[in-house]
C-alpha cells in the first residue's frame, strides 16, 4: 500500500533530458519537469535536481542542492539510458577477457553469422573487451573427454556438475600462470575482466578462483560468466558477461553519485531501476546486462498501457527519439520479448524487449567530410549539447531542424544556456498547501 503522506518520484533519464513525474501527497496531484542530463554549471545530478526542485516547490522549505533528506519520498523509480549511451560511443569500462586456453578467439569468431554475405568489404564486430587472458584449464563432459576410453592415459578428476551431468577435470587451473597474466592487465591500465570458461555453467569453481585472483590482483570489476547468465552456450554466455563487465562499473558509478546527494543516503526510501525486460529491480541487484534497454523498456510498458486498443487489436508502433538515440518498438497485445539480440553492434544473450536502437538523435553531430554532411554516430549529448543550447557545443540536427523552423522555442522548458535562462517555459502549475499556485 503507498503511503498518502509521501512523494513518489517516475524518472526517465535519457542520455539529453530528463522527465520527472512526481505524485504529491497534499493536496493530492502530480507535477512534471524536464531537464537536462547534464548541466554542471548549475547541477551534478538532474533526476535528483529535479526531486529537489519539486519537494521545494510544494513544501515551500529549501531543500540544498549538496545534500537533502529524502524521508519523505516513498520511492523513485527510475529507467536510464546511462548503459545504453555508454555502449552506443564505447565509454564503458576497459576491460580484459579471461578464457579457457585456446579458445581466446571464440567471441571474435561468434556464430560465423555472414548477414551480408556478398559485401566486398567484410567489417567484423568491434569487440568491448582490450585484452585476451588464456587460462590454462581444461574441464570436458565426461563422455567427450580426451581420455575416454581412447588409451591416453589415465582420466583426470571426475566431477559431477550443478546440472548433474559428469565431468572430468582434464587440465587444472594453473593459478600461477594466470596470476601474472592478470597482474600484466592490471599495470597496463586494466580494472575490469571478463570470465568465460567452458563448461562454466554446470562447474563454476574455475571461474571463482579465477574472480578471487582477480579481485587480490585488484581488479575492480569481475563478472564471472556462471553467476551473470548460466547458460549452455559459451558465446553467448561470454558476449553477455563481457557486456555487464563493460558497463556495470558505470552504472555503479552513477548509482554512488546519485545516492550521494541525499543527505540519509536514501535508507527509507525505495530506489528501483527499469530492466531490459520491462520488470523493475532493486538497485543493488541492478548489472550492465540488464540495463541495456532500461529506458527504452519503459517507453514500451508506457505506450502499451495508454495507446492500445483491446477491441481493435490493431498493434502499436512506438518511435522514440531522442537526444541521442532512437528506439523503435512494436506492441500488438503482448510484450514482444527476445533472448538475443545485438545493440549497437553488440550480441547479448539475456531477456529484454525487442527494441531496436540506433546512434541517432536530435543531439546527433553533423560534420563536413569529403565534401558531404555526415551525421553521428558521435552526439552533442546534454553538456555541452548542440550549438543552440548556448553552452559552446557542437553543430547538430537540433541546430539544422531550429534553422529550418522545425522547433518552436516558446514550447521549450527554460533550461538552456548560462543560468538556464533561454527559450520559455512549460506551463506547468500546482497548488501548494498555503494555496499559492507555482508555475513551470
Amino acid at each position: 500500500m503507498s503511503d498518502p503522506k509521501k512523494f513518489r518520484f517516475s524518472i526517465d533519464r535519457g542520455g539529453t533530458f530528463t522527465d520527472i513525474y512526481a505524485e504529491i501527497p497534499a493536496p493530492p496531484g502530480f507535477m512534471t519537469l524536464k531537464l537536462l542530463s547534464e548541466d554542471p554549471a548549475n547541477y551534478a545530478d538532474a533526476p535528483r535536481e529535479g526531486i529537489r526542485r519539486i519537494l521545494e516547490a510544494v513544501t515551500g522549505k529549501p531543500h540544498d542542492k549538496a545534500g537533502f533528506d529524502a524521508s519523505r519520498i516513498e520511492w523513485i523509480r527510475m529507467g536510464t539510458t546511462v548503459a545504453t549511451n555508454a555502449l552506443l560511443e564505447r565509454k564503458g569500462q576497459p576491460l580484459a577477457l579471461v578464457a579457457t586456453e585456446g579458445f581466446g578467439d571464440l567471441l571474435h569468431i561468434g556464430y560465423q553469422d555472414r548477414p551480408r554475405i556478398f559485401d566486398l568489404r567484410i567489417e567484423k564486430p568491434e569487440m568491448l573487451f582490450q585484452r585476451v587472458i588464456e587460462a590454462r584449464e581444461r574441464v570436458c563432459l565426461l563422455s567427450l573427454a580426451p581420455s575416454a576410453g581412447n588409451g591416453r592415459g589415465p582420466r583426470g578428476k571426475t566431477v559431477t556438475g550443478t546440472t548433474g551431468e559428469e565431468l572430468e577435470i582434464v587440465q587444472p587451473l594453473d593459478e600461477e600462470k594466470l596470476e601474472r597474466d592478470l597482474r600484466a592487465a592490471f599495470d597496463a591500465g586494466l580494472r575490469g575482466v571478463a570470465v568465460v570458461l567452458l563448461h562454466a555453467y554446470t562447474y563454476p569453481e574455475h571461474e571463482r578462483r579465477i574472480g578471487e585472483i582477480a579481485r587480490r590482483v585488484g581488479f575492480t570489476q569481475i563478472s564471472l560468466s556462471h553467476e551473470v547468465l548460466p547458460a549452455v552456450k559459451a558465446v553467448g554466455r561470454g558476449d553477455t558477461t563481457t557486456v555487464d563487465a563493460y558497463l556495470t562499473p558505470h552504472i555503479l558509478a552513477y548509482l554512488h553519485s546519485f545516492r550521494r546527494g541525499f543527505s540519509d543516503g536514501l535508507r527509507h526510501t525505495k530506489l528501483l531501476f527499469m530492466q531490459s525486460h520491462g520488470g523493475l529491480i532493486d538497485a543493488g541487484q541492478f548489472i550492465g546486462s540488464r540495463a541495456i534497454l532500461s529506458g527504452p523498456a519503459g517507453g514500451v510498458v508506457g505506450y502499451a498501457r495508454t495507446c492500445w486498443d483491446a477491441e481493435t487489436r490493431r498493434p502499436v508502433i512506438g518511435f522514440d527519439m531522442g537526444g541521442t538515440s532512437t528506439d523503435v518498438s512494436r506492441f500488438g497485445g503482448e510484450f514482444e520479448l527476445t533472448d538475443q539480440t545485438e545493440t549497437a553492434g553488440v550480441r547479448i544473450q539475456a531477456p529484454q524487449m525487442h527494441i531496436v536502437t540506433v546512434a541517432a538523435g536530435g543531439g546527433s553531430r553533423l560534420f563536413y567530410r569529403s565534401g558531404m554532411f555526415q551525421v553521428g554516430p558521435e552526439s552533442a549529448g546534454a553538456h555541452p549539447g548542440p550549438v543552440c543550447y548556448r553552452k559552446g557545443g557542437h553543430l547538430a540536427i537540433t541546430d539544422a531542424n531550429l534553422v529550418l523552423g522545425r522547433i518552436l522555442p516558446e514550447h521549450f522548458p527554460h533550461i538552456f544556456g548560462p543560468g538556464e535562462s533561454y527559450f520559455g517555459n512549460v506551463l506547468k502549475a500546482v497548488k501548494r498547501p498555503d494555496g499559492v499556485m507555482l508555475h513551470y
